[in-house]
């Protein structure tokens, strides 16, 4: 079983003792950031020159920089910027600003793995993910809770990139949940995984076929949408808290039956066989190829696919719902408002 870690088994002093630039200030960058400097922690904000972010964080009291300024102050630079954009802002604007002895941590992967970021020999390179949005990564902060974290080394020519990391999960409060080893290649391939299969590309593509199937056979859309999207929220609320058994537990044995004999038929033989292949495409690298790709050609397919998820039905039957139901969001900020971003 993978290590598991608290904070009994960090050491706050080597993080204490570096210089730490992290660059980008959205969702998780405004976290790591914000906890680094209340854990006291000599924490700059790496931003481009114009950024909207900039004054956002100098707002909650933090150094702003250029990106290439704070990797020139720094010795440890946290890459938080989105993945597409990681390799030109590493190449021009940190790798020339490092020496050995330094280190680079990422909070996800997929650029280590799919080696599109080559650090140099003799520069530290690890990894702390923590497993929640930025926003509740600062919020169970401030309330003295923490988000799990996963950690990871890539390159150790220190041979303490393993304890520096540790040192810096501890200071943004993941090490008071547990932080788990694991590689850059097991995070990035699960990540992604988990995203395409079940918690993203899987769970809407299921909500929205559950719809259609339904408005399509002539029911109400407001019947549909209740049932496949808004109920949603409460099972998962149950699997979070209980398990699946627990969930289960907690349905009508109606619900419970219904699920046991007809749930593998919708998850059937072949839609096992399409998760190995998408799978198999993440492993060999065919979806960062895609996506990169996907990017350097202005996201022409990306752009047209958002739009037909904007405009679908069960989204205008939703937003209408959900003004009728203030309660849902009464008391939250928006996301962007939270982040920064």
């Amino acid at each position: 079983m993978p290590t598991l870690y608290y904070a009994k088994d960090a050491d706050r002093s080597l993080i204490a003792g570096r210089k730490v630039a992290v660059v980008g200030y959205g969702s998780q960058g405004h976290a790591h950031a914000l906890n680094l400097l209340d854990s006291g922690v000599d924490v700059r904000v790496g931003l481009r020159a114009g950024s909207s972010s900039w004054a956002k964080a100098e707002a909650a009291g933090l150094r702003v920089l250029t990106i290439a300024e704070a990797a020139a102050e720094a010795d440890l630079v946290m890459i938080l910027a989105p993945d597409t954009e990681q390799p030109s802002i590493y190449d021009n604007e940190i790798a020339p600003h490092l020496v050995a002895g330094d280190a680079v941590f990422f909070a996800h992967g997929f650029n280590i793995r799919f080696q599109t970021i080559a650090p140099a020999a003799g520069i530290d390179v690890a990894m702390v993910a923590p497993k929640g949005p930025g926003h509740l990564v600062r919020r169970t902060y401030t309330e003295g809770g923490g988000v799990p974290a996963l950690i990871a080394v890539a390159a150790d020519p220190s041979a303490s990139a393993m304890a520096l990391a540790l040192s810096y999960a501890d200071a943004i409060g993941a090490t008071r949940a547990g932080v788990l080893e694991t590689t850059f290649a097991e995070e990035t391939e699960t990540d992604l995984f988990g995203e395409q299969v079940v918690l993203c590309g899987g769970l809407t593509a299921l909500v929205t076929a559950g719809f259609e199937t339904l408005v399509e056979a002539g029911y109400a859309p407001e019947s549909a949408y209740f049932e496949c999207l808004h109920e949603l929220k409460l099972i998962v609320d149950l699997m979070y808290e209980q398990g699946i058994s627990g969930m289960r537990f907690s349905i009508s044995d109606t619900a419970e039956y219904g699920d046991l004999t007809r749930g593998p038929r919708v998850v059937s033989d072949a839609v096992r066989a399409e998760m190995r292949a998408i799978l198999a495409e993440i492993r060999d690298g065919t979806f960062a190829r895609e996506w990169i790709a996907e990017n350097e050609a202005g996201r022409p397919h990306f752009e047209q696919l958002r739009r037909a998820g904007r405009e679908h039905q069960i989204e205008k039957i939703g937003a209408e719902l959900r003004a009728m139901m203030p309660f849902i969001t009464a008391g939250r900020q928006r996301l962007e408002d939270v982040s920064g971003g």
